[in-house]
C-alpha cells in the first residue's frame, strides 16, 4: 500500500483528489479522478486521520501527466472552503480535517489582537515560556504578511482591511530619533495596542496604537521592508477579496504615492537599486548585507508592479508612474544581468581582468576573481543557478539568500529560465537549504574570522543560527508561491512533507539551529506566528494553485521590450547634458 496525502478538488470539469505521494523515497504530486463511492470500492480505503491508501498497482498520474503537459495552473480549479465544507458531509468523500491544520488554525486565531473591538492584525509570537515578551507581543508589518495572506485565502477579509488602513494612519506620524527625522512615507516595524487613561478622566481608558518606526528595536534599524510588503499586501487583498475601494481611496492612494516618493528618491548612487543600511529587512541585525541586499531589491521590484496596477489615472500622477516604469526597466536589467551566477557566469568571473578603464569593460564593478570561495566552487550545481546576495563596486556576496531568491521568482524580476533554475539549485541542493527543516535563510554561515568582523560576534548570529544560516519555517510560503507560479507543486509539497515530521511537535518554533536544522533555535520563541501562518498558507496554496495569482506579479510585454533594447544598446549613448527633470508632487 502507498500513504498518499490527498484534497478535493477539480480538475477539466472532474471531481479529483490531489496531494502528494511516496514513490522511491521521493515526494511526488499526484492527481487521481474520483469516481462514485459504488465504482471505487474496494480499491481505496481512508484511515481516520483522512489519509487514503491505494494498491500499489493502481496507476498514480503527476499533476503534469494529468494536464498533458501544460505549464498553466489554469486548468486545476480546486474547491473553495464553501464546497470543502459541503465534502465534509458527503459519506462518499469521508476525508477529515488534518489535524495539523486545525491545530495552526486555532493557534493562529489565537494571536489575533484587537483594536477597539475591530481585528488588526497577529503579535509576532505567543510563548508561555518566556517571561520577557520583548516586542514579540507587538504586530510587526513582516510577521503579519502570511497571517494576512492565510485570512483571505480562507475568505476573512475584515482583518486585513483594518491591518492596511491603522497601518497607514501611522504612516504620517511624527518619527524622530536623536533629533533627526527620516523621510515622510516610512511604514513602522511594528506596533502594540496599549490601553491608557483618558485625556482629562483618571477613571476611565482608551487604546492607542502605539508604533515602532525603529528608533525603539535593537540597532536602531529602519525597516525598508515595511511598507513594501504593505503595498504588496493591498494588492492581495484587492485581488482576493474583489474590494478595489479600498486601494481607490484618497488616503490609500496618498499612502501608495509616499512610499514610492521615499524610494524613488534621487541620491548618489549610480545603480537603481535601493541603497540600504545593514539589518532593514527579515534579516534585522548585522550580518553584511548593507548596500543592495537582494530582498529588498525583489520586494521593491515587486511593490513598483503592485503600485504601477493600483495607482488611479490622474495628471497628478504621470510623472510618478513615468520614473516608476523607468527604475522597473533598470532594476530588472541590473539584477537580472549583474546579479545572476551559475556555473558558466562563475567560470567567466574566474577569467576576470581586472582595473579596467572604458565604457564597455566586462568586469564593470571590477571584481577580482579571488573573491570566489572554495565553497562555492563544490556547490554550484551543473544545474542551477541563483541570485547572489548583494552586489557592490569590488564586491560580490556569493551567499544563497532564500528569500530575495524566492521573491525573484514570485514577482518576476528574474527571467523564467532563471527562476526554473533557481528551483532546480534547491532541489539539487535539498540536504543543504532543505535538510531536516525548511528553509535555510541563507547557504552557507558565516564562521570563525568572518563572523567575527562581519557579524560583531552576535551570540545570537553563531554560526547556523538564527540569521546566520538558521532554518526558518515560515519561509515555506514564500517556497510555495514560487514553486505554484512555475508550475512546480512537487517540490513545495515535499518541502511541507519534512515540516508536518517536526513542526507542530516542536511548538511551532521561530527558527532551528545546526547544519540540518536539527535542533530548535537556542533563541528561539515557540508558537511563533509567522511560522503558523507560513505552513498554512503553504498548504493552502498547494490546495489551490490558483489563488497564488494574488501574490504573482509578471513583466508586460512593453516592460520587456524596454529591457530588451537596454540589452543592445550603446553604453555612451545617453551621455551629454541632462534635461530638465519634471517634479511630481504627492
Amino acid at each position: 500500500m502507498q500513504k498518499v496525502k490527498m484534497g478535493f478538488g477539480y480538475l477539466r470539469g472532474r471531481r479529483c483528489l490531489y496531494g502528494t505521494a511516496m514513490r522511491g523515497g521521493q515526494c511526488k504530486s499526484v492527481v487521481f479522478c474520483v469516481e462514485p463511492a459504488e465504482s471505487v470500492k474496494g480499491s481505496a480505503d481512508v484511515d481516520v486521520n483522512g489519509t487514503w491508501y491505494l494498491d500499489n498497482a493502481k496507476e498514480l498520474h503527476t499533476v503534469n501527466t494529468v494536464m498533458n503537459g501544460s505549464n498553466s495552473m489554469e486548468d486545476v480549479q480546486p474547491l473553495c472552503s464553501e464546497v470543502s465544507a459541503e465534502s465534509k458531509h458527503d459519506a462518499s468523500y469521508n476525508v477529515s480535517i488534518d489535524p495539523i491544520e486545525e491545530e495552526a488554525w486555532e493557534l493562529l486565531r489565537e494571536s489575533v489582537v484587537s483594536y477597539c473591538g475591530s481585528p488588526v492584525g497577529t503579535i509576532a509570537a505567543r510563548d508561555p515560556t518566556s517571561s520577557d515578551a520583548l516586542n514579540y507581543d507587538q504586530v510587526f508589518i513582516r510577521d503579519f504578511i502570511p497571517s494576512g495572506i492565510a485570512f483571505l485565502l480562507k475568505g476573512e477579509y475584515d482583518i486585513v482591511r483594518n491591518f492596511i488602513l491603522h497601518t497607514l494612519q501611522l504612516q504620517s506620524w511624527e518619527k524622530t530619533m536623536d533629533c533627526h527625522s527620516p523621510g515622510q512615507g516610512l511604514m513602522p516595524a511594528s506596533f502594540k495596542v496599549r490601553t491608557v487613561p483618558l485625556d482629562g478622566d483618571d477613571t476611565a481608558t482608551e487604546e492607542i496604537l502605539d508604533p515602532d518606526f525603529g528608533e525603539a528595536a535593537i540597532g536602531r534599524v529602519a525597516p525598508v521592508d515595511s511598507g513594501l510588503w504593505w503595498i504588496i499586501l493591498l494588492r492581495a487583498y484587492g485581488k482576493c477579496s474583489g474590494d478595489l475601494s479600498l486601494q481607490e481611496r484618497i488616503d490609500v492612494q496618498t499612502g501608495i504615492k509616499m512610499i514610492l516618493r521615499l524610494c524613488l528618491a534621487d541620491g548618489f548612487d549610480m545603480f537603481p537599486t535601493l541603497l540600504v543600511t545593514d539589518g532593514s529587512c527579515m534579516i534585522d541585525r548585522r550580518m553584511g548585507i548593507h548596500g543592495h541586499p537582494l530582498e529588498i531589491q525583489a520586494l521593491f521590484y515587486s511593490a513598483l508592479l503592485c503600485a504601477r496596477e493600483m495607482l488611479a489615472p490622474e495628471d497628478g500622477s504621470a510623472d510618478l508612474v513615468r520614473a516608476l516604469n523607468n527604475r522597473l526597466v533598470a532594476l530588472s536589467f541590473h539584477i537580472r544581468e549583474y546579479y545572476w551566477i551559475d556555473m558558466k557566469k562563475l567560470n567567466e568571473i574566474y577569467r576576470y581582468k581586472t582595473e579596467e578603464y572604458s565604457f564597455d569593460a566586462v568586469n564593470k564593478f571590477n571584481i577580482y576573481p579571488d573573491q570566489i570561495s572554495p565553497w562555492l566552487v563544490e556547490w554550484m550545481p551543473k544545474k542551477g543557478g541563483y541570485l547572489i546576495g548583494n552586489l557592490q563596486p569590488a564586491h560580490m556576496d556569493f551567499r544563497f539568500f532564500s528569500l530575495g531568491n524566492l521573491w525573484s521568482v514570485v514577482s518576476g524580476l528574474a527571467t523564467t529560465d532563471q527562476s526554473h533554475a533557481i528551483l532546480d539549485l534547491i532541489e539539487a541542493k535539498w540536504k543543504d537549504l532543505v535538510a531536516d527543516m525548511p528553509l535555510k535563510i541563507c547557504y552557507p554561515a558565516l564562521e570563525g574570522q568572518e563572523w567575527q568582523i562581519i557579524t560583531g560576534c552576535d551570540p545570537k548570529n553563531t554560526p547556523w543560527s538564527y540569521h546566520n544560516a538558521g532554518s526558518w519555517p515560515t519561509l515555506l510560503w514564500q517556497l510555495t508561491v514560487a514553486c505554484m507560479k512555475m508550475n512546480r507543486p512537487e517540490i513545495a509539497m515535499a518541502a511541507v512533507q519534512v515540516a508536518e515530521q517536526r513542526l507542530s511537535q516542536d511548538k511551532w518554533p521561530e527558527y532551528y539551529d545546526t547544519k540540518r536544522a536539527r535542533f530548535i533555535g537556542k533563541q528561539a520563541r515557540l508558537f511563533q506566528t509567522w511560522s503558523i501562518a507560513g505552513y498554512l498558507v503553504a498548504k493552502l496554496l498547494i490546495a489551490d494553485p490558483n489563488a497564488a495569482k494574488v501574490l504573482i506579479t509578471d513583466e508586460d510585454s512593453e516592460l520587456h521590450n524596454a529591457i530588451t533594447c537596454m540589452v543592445g544598446s550603446n553604453p555612451r549613448r545617453n551621455r551629454g547634458p541632462k534635461s530638465a527633470k519634471k517634479t511630481y508632487i504627492v
